[in-house]
């Protein structure tokens, strides 16, 4: 009987292993993904595995960092923010526009100062998101609709402001911090690694950290335990958007210059950021470091693609091929999940 015994006991620990598996099945399949991108490009192109490289890669995900953070979020409340690529837009077009304004204080009509352009510039975005957050909460309007919407009026008022044209002055902080560096690290890669790290502190270590994974795993329950999900549903709306607008300034001075639709490409970007990092899309499971990985996974098939010159056309599709796999990974996980749970 003891022999018996022994042999079959290890089999509750290779079910219990594969369940494991199974069940971070979300975090382990974007690491891998990294992994073998990582190697392949490797391989593929000697130019592709530098420290010059890697550097390159932090850059060209910074600005997409930054406007994740928010959007981990929303997305951890299980709702959806189509309007941050317009709202960084639009931010940094009027960072921009008010900073060749008059300043209506000083009798000399110099421009404005540039703090109060920033200053300006935020507020407009908070604004933004507030409507996204009353639209949301107070009338209902679902996310997805309600952020459409507002995509299209952050559109237009940069329409409004640029008309066409051109803007190439910022303020020189957000110059700086755009264009800038410090010790050879560009200061916008900091400005990211900062903003990602005090996401991560504020969902792990913090009272409203845990609200929001409460509100995105249940939010009836959330509800019958007397948290007010209407308030912490709308505050991840305006931080969104804050974040998205503070992407936008910097992001116009690390371009060179503020012209109308050009973070369009943000949207898809920093959507498929959380969910490739593994965040998922129902609510309540990820965070921040799935948006880390999920950023290097998009940065390092971004940078490799061009590094072993594939048609230009080819890598929108690999793109979205990638995106989909993930999107399946994340049902598919969802589904682990419920079964679980019944």
């Amino acid at each position: 009987m003891a022999s018996s015994d022994s042999a079959t006991a290890p089999a509750p620990r290779l079910r219990g292993f594969g369940a494991f598996l199974r069940s971070q099945m979300r975090n382990i399949a974007p690491f891998l993904t990294l992994i073998v991108l990582s190697a392949f490009f490797a391989i593929a192109s000697p130019s592709f595995a530098t420290l010059d490289n890697v550097g390159n890669i932090l850059t060209q995900v910074s600005v997409t960092g930054i406007i994740a953070v928010g959007l981990t979020f929303v997305i951890l409340c299980a709702e959806i923010d189509l309007s941050v690529a317009s709202i960084a837009n639009v931010t940094g077009i009027a960072v921009a526009y008010f900073t060749l304004q008059e300043s209506y204080v000083n009798i000399a009509n110099v421009p404005m100062p540039g703090w109060a352009a920033i200053l300006l510039a935020l507020a407009l975005c908070a604004l933004l998101g507030l409507v996204n957050a009353l639209g949301l909460t107070v009338i209902g309007i679902p996310s997805f609709i309600m952020t459409l919407a507002m995509m299209q009026i952050a559109a237009g008022i940069s329409a409004l402001l640029v008309r066409g044209q051109i803007a190439y002055k910022v303020p020189p902080l957000i110059s700086t911090l755009g264009s800038g560096a410090i010790g050879g690290v560009p200061w916008i890669v900091i400005v990211a690694a900062v903003m990602l790290l005090g996401g991560h502190l504020v969902l792990t270590y913090t009272r409203f950290g845990r609200y929001i994974y409460m509100v995105g795993g249940n939010r009836e329950a959330a509800e019958f335990s007397g948290l007010n999900v209407k308030l912490i549903l709308g505050s991840v709306m305006v931080i969104s958007a804050v974040c998205s607008g503070i992407g936008g300034m910097l992001g116009v001075a690390h371009f060179g210059s503020a012209q109308q639709n050009e973070f369009d490409t943000y949207l898809l970007d920093s959507i498929a950021a959380v969910v490739v990092g593994g965040t998922s899309l129902f609510g309540g499971r990820g965070g921040i470091g799935n948006t880390i990985v999920g950023l290097f996974v998009l940065g390092v098939l971004n940078n490799g693609l061009d590094h072993v010159n594939i048609d230009s056309f080819l890598k929108i599709l690999i793109r979205g091929l990638i995106l989909l796999a993930a999107l399946i990974i994340n049902v598919y996980a969802q589904r682990l999940r419920e079964r679980t749970t019944d």
